[in-house]
């Protein structure tokens, strides 16, 4: 079922985590935060809107570390209800895709829930400071990828962000998967 991202709550300061990841470190929020902003993404292994854009989500966190823009991947999903979004399939993802950055297990869902992600993909573009200042789409790209000339909206917002420290006033929530929250 598609979810959309609520738009950005300007200024919301991003909390604090400490997660493994797929190359057998920990990390947290300021392991990853780059000089002038940071992108924190709920991905997953199994989203057909995931892996629409996941070439893209890789190009434009490869092309935001000149600007001094951090990234890191939460994959948060269930893996009772979906056995390929665990961390072997993480391991194979981010070894299969050359992430060039920390892709991070939340098996108890706590950070999903501290930071009211969405959907898969969901964006959560910060400041310098660890404040919000985007909550919008990669792209137009949907649960098929676009043409290869769409306009880059993370890319471009987080260029703003480390050149100004605001993000753009008129944001394109994400849309994708809902998050796959674990039985109560």
């Amino acid at each position: 079922m598609a979810a959309t991202a609520p738009v950005c709550d300007f200024g919301w300061a991003a909390p604090d985590f400490d997660l493994p990841a797929t190359d057998g470190r920990r990390y947290g929020l300021r392991d990853v935060m780059g000089p002038n902003g940071t992108v924190i993404a709920f991905i997953c292994n199994h989203c057909p809107y995931v892996l629409a854009v996941i070439d893209r989500l890789v190009r434009d966190a490869h092309d935001l570390a000149p600007h001094g823009v951090g990234f890191a991947a939460i994959c948060s999903n269930d893996p009772v209800q979906y056995p390929v979004d665990g961390f072997d399939g993480m391991v194979a993802m981010a070894r299969e895709r050359a992430f060039s950055f920390p892709y991070l297990h939340d098996a108890d869902q706590s950070v999903a829930r501290a930071y009211g992600a969405a959907c898969t993909p969901d964006f959560f573009g910060l400041n310098a400071d660890g404040a919000l200042q985007y909550r919008g789409r990669l792209d137009a790209s949907r649960a098929k990828a676009g043409p290869p000339d769409l306009r880059r909206d993370l890319f471009e917002a987080m260029r703003q962000v480390a050149e100004t420290g605001r993000g753009p006033e008129d944001q394109i929530p994400s849309m994708g998967c809902s998050i796959k929250w674990a039985a109560a």
